[in-house]
């Protein structure tokens, strides 16, 4: 089974160029994942008969989003955090903003594994949601990963918005303390790290660098001054199933490339 996950920046955009199409048409996913939609079902012209859609839409137009397009047929789907997670959430909601209105969360279950399908929020340049992302949703994801985690083995894919390790950027030391590179978002990955997952990548590719992400100022992808922060993370009984892990950083059509995940 081969699972990709892909921030592309706008549903519409991405089909119009043709990119979505050629990219299904090509890599054939068996579930694919994306982010930042920034569409409604229906808003899209999406005709890929082979696929069952799935959409989390915000209810901001032209922002954020989630959709799973799989062949299988899920046992089950779930938007946004759980009931008991959300109460967590709330608490924060006048001060921080309300997770369920932005679509970042998708779960769909499968016979053997949970798939989660994550958008995380970006700090902001002024780091204005940092204290949202390090008090609120880094601590909500990881509460969910863990509560499904205890029934049977989890994935969670998508744009997390951080690098982990100065591997992760092409410039480390410049963005030190700026959004995407914060020692609280990269705490926050270290805490998934350390509860059980594994960052499906980093473990196959120990030293490697190859990134997901580039700005479109200054010919940041023609230069590959790059930033990691799309990943795939498993439970760690996961691990001996995993065949390949790979950043498609060929397939152009965002800021993002999409990122897969083999299993047997």
């Amino acid at each position: 089974m081969k699972i990709f996950s892909w921030n592309v920046n706008g549903l519409r955009a991405v089909l119009n160029k043709g990119a979505l199409q050629s990219f299904i048409e090509e890599y054939a996913p068996d579930i694919l994942c994306l982010q930042e939609t920034k569409a409604k079902q229906g808003q899209a012209e999406v005709d890929f008969p082979e696929y069952e859609e799935i959409w989390n839409s915000a209810e901001r137009a032209g922002y954020s989003g989630t959709a799973i397009f799989t062949k299988k047929k899920p046992l089950a789907v779930s938007y946004g955090f759980p009931e008991e997670i959300e109460a967590e959430i709330d608490g924060w909601k006048d001060r921080f903003g309300d997770a369920r209105e932005e679509g970042r969360v998708l779960m769909a279950e499968f016979e053997d594994f949970y798939l989660i399908d994550v958008y995380v929020p970006n700090e902001k340049d002024d780091l204005g949601r940092l204290k949202y992302r390090e008090l609120v949703w880094d601590r909500a994801l990881l509460k969910y990963m863990k509560l499904l985690d205890e029934k049977k083995p989890v994935l969670v894919c998508g744009d997390f918005n951080v690098a982990h390790e100065e591997i992760d950027l092409a410039r480390p030391k410049q963005n030190d303390g700026h959004a995407g590179f914060t020692k609280e978002g990269r705490q926050g990955m270290t805490n998934y790290l350390s509860s059980g997952f594994i960052d499906t990548w980093r473990t196959l590719h120990p030293d490697e660098v190859q990134y997901s992400w580039w700005s479109y100022r200054g010919g940041a992808r023609a230069k590959n001054v790059g930033w990691r922060i799309d990943y795939f993370l498993a439970s760690e009984r996961l691990r001996n199933r995993i065949v390949a892990a790979e950043i498609c950083d060929e397939v152009m059509g965002s800021d993002h490339c999409p990122i897969m995940l083999e299993l047997k």
